[in-house]
C-alpha cells in the first residue's frame, strides 16, 4: 500500500463538510491565494492517484483484442471500488492545508511586479 493511500485512509471521510473561511484565509492572508494553493495540491494528489490506479490495473490488462476473452476480474473490481470510495482530492488537499502539511512559497518576482 502506498504512502498516499495510508495517509488517505487514516482519518478523512469522503463526505464534504463546511470549512471556516477565516481559518483558510489566515494561513496566507488571502483567501484566493489559499484556494489556489489547495487546488494545486489537489491536482498533484489527483495525478498521483491516477498513476497508482493505472499501474495496479495494468497488471490485469490483456493485450489481445479478442472480444471473447473479456472477463471480469474480481480483484480488479475491488481495486476500482476502493479508489472510488476514497475522498476527493480537493477534500484531501484542504485537510492537508489546514493541518499545515502543504509546503508553498511565494514567487519573489510576483511581489515586485
Amino acid at each position: 500500500m502506498s504512502r498516499l493511500r495510508r495517509q488517505i485512509g487514516n482519518s478523512l471521510s469522503n463526505v464534504v463538510d463546511t470549512k471556516n473561511i477565516n481559518q483558510i484565509r489566515s494561513k496566507t492572508g488571502n483567501l484566493y491565494e489559499s484556494i489556489a494553493i489547495i487546488s494545486k495540491r489537489a491536482n498533484q494528489i489527483n495525478i498521483a492517484l491516477k498513476e497508482e490506479l493505472h499501474n495496479k490495473l495494468e497488471e490485469f490488462a490483456s493485450h489481445t483484442d479478442s472480444l471473447e476473452e473479456i472477463h471480469e476480474n474480481k480483484e480488479q473490481i475491488e481495486i476500482s471500488k476502493a479508489y472510488e470510495k476514497m475522498p476527493n482530492p480537493a477534500l484531501l488537499s484542504t485537510a492537508e492545508f489546514l493541518e499545515d502539511k502543504v509546503y508553498y512559497r511565494k514567487n519573489e518576482e510576483d511581489l515586485f511586479s
